[in-house]
């Protein structure tokens, strides 16, 4: 059997709290981190965070994440990073996060 994956999955929300916001769901072959963050600059040093401290090894960012915002969680950790693909995203006022956050 393979060893388990430890992923995360970041998704932006208004006045999110990442300390807060937070669950796991395990499995016995993916344990799965769920953080809300409330902006790009958050969900940079999240990424960061649960790489070295909670050796997460897949980060997947929701669709309110812009290509812009992909790029920098992705040049931010040394793991895979993927993305869920919005051109607008219904949560956020049905724009990108890089018009938002960027």
């Amino acid at each position: 059997m393979a060893d388990t994956l430890k992923a995360a999955f970041i998704f932006v929300a208004p006045n999110a709290d990442p300390d807060e916001h937070r669950n796991w769901v395990k499995t016995e072959q993916v344990e799965l981190l769920a953080v809300a963050v409330s902006d790009y600059n958050q969900a940079e040093a999240l990424a960061k965070e649960l790489v070295e401290k909670e050796g997460i090894g897949a980060i997947e960012l929701c669709g309110g994440f812009g290509i812009q915002g992909a790029a920098r969680i992705a040049a931010a950790v040394n793991v895979p990073v993927g993305v869920v693909r919005f051109d607008v995203h219904p949560g956020l006022g049905n724009v990108s996060g890089d018009k938002l956050f960027a």
